[in-house]
């Protein structure tokens, strides 16, 4: 059994639409809680949800090899290590 705050940061991710990033600090923002927390939770639970979408503030992902195939099969734009925001339309 999950936590409701666990529950919540996974709900939040999982309403992010195919090709859609946000960061660790706009999770934290709706869900009440930090981005600290976020990246807890995550790093534990993500596998239950799209994890390649929620980048650091900068767009670096936690794991940028495992990252890239999903964001390439999204057409999300990145450098290879982080998602380019400058090029990016929508930032969820």
């Amino acid at each position: 059994m999950i936590s409701e705050r666990v529950a919540a940061v996974l709900a939040i991710v999982d309403k992010l639409g195919h090709g859609e990033v946000t960061t660790y600090g706009d999770v934290s923002a709706e869900a009440g809680t930090g981005p600290r927390q976020v990246g807890r939770i995550m790093a534990e639970y993500g596998h239950l949800t799209a994890w390649w979408r929620v980048v650091r503030a900068d767009g670096s992902s936690h794991d940028p090899a495992r990252a890239v195939p999903y964001w390439d099969a999204e057409g999300i734009p990145h450098n290879g290590r982080a998602v380019r925001w400058s090029d990016y339309s929508r930032k969820a």
